[in-house]
């Protein structure tokens, strides 16, 4: 891993390599920062409720791993304490989405994000997620990562 890779980035890789969820829905890593975290995918029709458009737990799932990698991009694990969403819009096959998690507050003990998440296609808002986490003392990588 290149040394001037971003601390966030090495957290996204280190987290995606057992995150067989995230990898299942299939999203694509846009951009991370310490604090901030932009994803996207493709929902596909095993993704769908018996209406036709996306199962909300899906959308919730894609918003909540955007939270995690924002959440943890500091370096130190972080757990989830309390998540809601919104749902504003539905979506449906071939829809791509766009999860956006940007920092509310970050303390010592506990932070909190807000998550958009957004129809490519639309360029509306589909599902809004507020989410805090309990930031541990644990490192999730070793010093010589």
């Amino acid at each position: 891993m290149p040394e001037s890779q971003s601390l966030a980035k090495k957290v996204f890789t280190k987290m995606t390599e057992k995150d067989r969820f995230s990898r299942w829905m299939g999203i694509e890593l846009l951009d991370t920062a310490e604090g901030y975290c932009k994803l996207q995918m493709t929902v596909r029709k095993e993704m769908l409720n018996g209406f036709g458009i996306t199962h909300g737990g899906v959308t919730f799932s894609f918003a909540d791993s955007a939270f995690a990698f924002a959440s943890n991009s500091y370096g130190r694990l972080s757990v989830s304490l309390h998540a809601s969403m919104t749902y504003n819009k539905p979506t449906k096959p071939g829809d791509i989405l766009v999860a956006e998690a940007k920092k509310v507050s970050l303390g010592n003990k506990t932070a909190t994000f807000d998550v958009n998440v957004s129809n490519c296609q639309s360029k509306e808002i589909v599902a809004i997620f507020r989410g805090t986490v309990y930031r541990t003392s644990e490192f999730i990588l070793d010093k010589q990562e």
